[in-house]
């Protein structure tokens, strides 16, 4: 071995032994007649300390070697006299009486430290020296942990975990697949998985009656700061269960993650259905950790010759509380957020209910005092608050207001990372309509169950069918999804019909699927967490990408291996392929 210790496990009770350690120089000091240096490997941090008195050869060694130097020296451990209390190994040192160069290293283009000065594209193209810092190491720990226990607690209630297959076949619903060309059967290819959907319907089929999986799972899709083309979740299916069977269980998984990680105990979930979501938040991923409901006025805003609310599908508003005394200038800044393209407004009405009890908004010249009191009323505003107004399209609108409400949110304090709301989202409207190719598709999936009293509407009227679905969220984040499923052949076909499915494409599809049903397919329903997310959720983040150990930049694009790349000539002509005028 070249170590008999960590640099991170010594502490005052080793004093007088001899040690030999091995790790990366973090940096030096030449204090003339002594040099130190700090020595870092995964565990910790120690101090050396090299005496040019009685090792002078060792201490001009010493000072020669630069930043991430890996090393391995022997000597005994010693008392300090300047103690550093903020790290466990600062009450000792090693006075070095060995030292081994094991492999010199090049300047790194950033610091190592805490809070280093790399850029984020940096240090991704660098990710071997940005994975050497302290935050990334807690956060993969972290990250080790939540799986570990996530094992630990489906396995205690008769979870097996079984790995499905990742070459599989492309199917139309969801988002779009990566693609992998078949090379013994040329001009056919596999679909990397979206998700294990139909091979987890297929293990309840086959008695597996609780199986888990914590999958690598793939989507082409544009990427943000919670988005990775290749990501992983925790991916649940259970059969002979209700819907309140599965919420039952995995709240129990998450009262257990945060409890055993992170030594917190969640209030209760409570549970909220999506129009309730919709109107109250303006989103069916509501961040609960403050109010600020959304209130509809349109009622009192129209018929008063103001034709922005004349107009309007909706009028409605958010209450901010002690906010009314906001300057000019931070009004102007709001109007500003809501007027950007991501959000989409035309512009911001407000209404400030002073202290004193009067009233003063944008909109006096069209509204009485009297008026706005019954706006402040239906709000439930009181002196100190602010009144916050958007009009136009209702869908727009609300999501308006929701993209308003986080913003006041983030600017008031009130998204403590450290402070954690969960709840269930229910009752989800089966399908969505698309205008552009004029169909339905499914809000889920296409295997999700409605909920058994809106079958009636499937054929008649299926946009106000209620998906039996979930999503779990916390703090404004979707963690996790799931349903009940359809497990007879009659209801799914009819589904199928539904999306616009031939009977010929629906079999072309998912005929495996189909014929399992026919084989005594039990109830079953499950869920699937988005594991990135909920790790980084755990760690206080909203980016995952520093949970992650070799993510990709928002292009798509690992920087460290530069992936997306070329194949050559040779391979594509081996495949039958094609690209951009190159012959095969």
């Amino acid at each position: 071995m070249l170590r008999t210790h960590t640099c991170g496990e010594l502490n005052i009770s080793h004093v007088h032994q001899t040690v030999t350690l091995a790790g990366w120089i973090q940096r030096s000091r030449d204090l003339g007649g002594m040099t130190f240096i700090d020595l870092r490997d995964r565990y910790g941090i120690i101090q050396l300390v090299f005496n040019m008195e009685t090792h002078p050869e060792l201490c001009e060694k010493a000072r020669g070697l630069g930043r991430e130097y890996v090393v391995s020296v022997s000597g005994k451990v010693t008392e300090r006299t300047n103690k550093n209390l903020k790290i466990p190994t600062g009450e000792i040192e090693i006075t070095v009486e060995r030292l081994d160069v094991l492999n010199p290293s090049v300047l790194p283009p950033f610091t190592i430290e805490e809070q280093t000065d790399g850029g984020e594209e940096l240090r991704m193209k660098y990710r071997y020296l940005d994975l050497r810092r302290n935050p990334l190491k807690r956060n993969l720990a972290l990250r080790h942990q939540m799986a570990l226990e996530t094992r630990k607690y489906l396995d205690s209630l008769g979870f097996m975990e079984i790995e499905t297959p990742f070459l599989i076949k492309s199917t139309p619903e969801g988002a779009r697949d990566f693609v992998v060309p078949s090379r013994m059967n040329q001009g056919q290819f596999y679909a990397l998985p979206q998700s294990p959907q139909t091979f987890k319907q297929i293990l309840m089929v086959a008695g597996y009656d609780r199986y888990f999986q914590i999958v690598r799972c793939f989507r082409d899709e544009d990427l943000r700061a919670d988005r990775q083309p290749e990501f992983t979740q925790i991916d649940c299916e259970m059969a002979f269960v209700t819907q309140e069977d599965v919420l039952q269980t995995f709240e129990g998984m998450t009262r257990h993650l945060f409890h055993t990680v992170r030594g917190i105990e969640l209030d209760t979930f409570p549970r909220m259905t999506w129009q309730e979501a919709m109107d109250n938040y303006g989103t069916d991923k509501p961040d609960l950790r403050f109010g600020m409901k959304i209130t509809a006025l349109t009622d009192l805003a129209r018929g008063k010759g103001f034709s922005l609310f004349d107009s309007a599908g909706m009028v409605a508003g958010i209450c901010a509380p002690a906010c009314a005394g906001w300057s000019r200038k931070q009004m102007d800044e709001l109007t500003e957020f809501v007027k950007r393209p991501q959000v989409g407004a035309k512009g911001l009405i407000y209404i400030k209910i002073n202290e004193d009890g009067t009233i003063r908004s944008t909109i006096d010249k069209f509204f009485s005092e009297e008026e706005l009191r019954v706006w402040a009323g239906r709000i439930q505003a009181v002196p100190g608050d602010l009144i916050l107004i958007l009009a136009g399209d209702p869908a727009q609108t609300r999501k308006a207001l929701s993209d308003l409400r986080l913003e006041m949110g983030n600017r008031l304090g009130l998204r403590n990372p450290n402070v954690f709301r969960p709840l269930w989202v229910t009752d989800f409207p089966l399908l969505e309509w698309d205008e552009e190719t004029r169909r339905y598709y499914a809000m889920h999936h296409p295997f999700t169950s409605p909920k058994p009293e809106d079958i009636h509407m499937l054929e008649t009227d299926p946009g106000k069918v209620r998906a039996n679905a979930y999503d779990l969220v916390i703090n404004g984040v979707e963690i996790g999804g799931g349903s009940i499923r359809i497990h007879n052949r009659e209801l799914q076909q009819q589904m199928f019909r539904v999306l616009g499915f031939t009977e010929e494409e629906a079999r072309k599809q998912f005929g495996f699927l189909m014929n399992a049903f026919e084989s005594g397919a039990p109830p079953h329903g499950g869920i699937a967490l988005g594991f990135d997310r909920l790790v980084a959720l755990t760690g206080g983040a909203e980016s995952i990408r520093d949970y992650i150990a070799f993510p990709k930049n928002n292009a798509g694009r690992d920087m460290m291996i530069d992936s997306p790349s070329e194949i050559s000539e040779a391979q594509l002509d081996e495949l039958g392929l094609q690209v951009k005028g190159k012959s095969k």
